[in-house]
């Protein structure tokens, strides 16, 4: 089974975001025209505590983004998307998460189980940031045997130093995944 995979496609991680990145906004229409052909999309969601250790030291520093109850940490408002699960990750204090698979310190989100237990075998990815949540989710995926599909209109990098993205995409594209365009994936 072929599934849509949105990795934290939040109001703080787009422009005038807490922790927003370069042109993220985009990402939205992306996933919008995408999940009409899916039958299953699931979404990972960066939903941190108050004084999380990312915003401090694990990770980071970041500043404080993707705070528990607060709108930049919801699903992006013009994302006209469904999911059938939302996995939020980095929800304790002392464990960041990149991954929409696992938090750093190994303990799992259920994105994993829950995949298995659909017969998933097969993610076509996008969201943000090239450089952290989504190569992190992609090789955590790649590990658990899902042939993936990162689609590279759909993602923008943090890019504190330049070219993070395209190297990113490299490393993900080395370990297993297939970049394509959005019009491979439609067509």
């Amino acid at each position: 089974m072929r599934t849509l995979l949105l990795i934290d496609l939040q109001p703080d991680f787009c422009p005038g975001g807490a922790l927003g990145v370069r042109g993220g906004e985009e990402t939205i229409a992306v996933a919008n025209a995408l999940a009409p052909r899916f039958e299953h999309v699931v979404c990972t969601q960066d939903y941190h505590p108050e004084g999380h250790s990312s915003f401090h030291q694990h990770g980071g520093p970041w500043p404080p983004h993707c705070v528990q109850g607060t709108a930049g940490a919801e699903l992006h408002p013009e994302l006209r998307v469904e999911p059938d699960a939302v996995f939020p990750k980095g929800t304790r204090h002392e464990a960041d998460s990149y991954s929409g698979f696992a938090d750093d310190d190994g303990v799992p989100t259920g994105l994993h189980a829950y995949l298995q237990e659909r017969g998933v075998r097969e993610l076509v990815a996008l969201g943000l940031a090239t450089d952290y949540c989504v190569k992190a989710t992609v090789l955590h995926a790649l590990e658990r045997g899902y042939q993936v599909f990162v689609v590279r209109e759909g993602c923008r990098a943090v890019e504190l130093d330049p070219g993070d993205g395209d190297r990113a995409l490299a490393e993900m594209a080395q370990a297993g995944a297939r970049v394509v365009s959005l019009d491979q994936v439609i067509s």
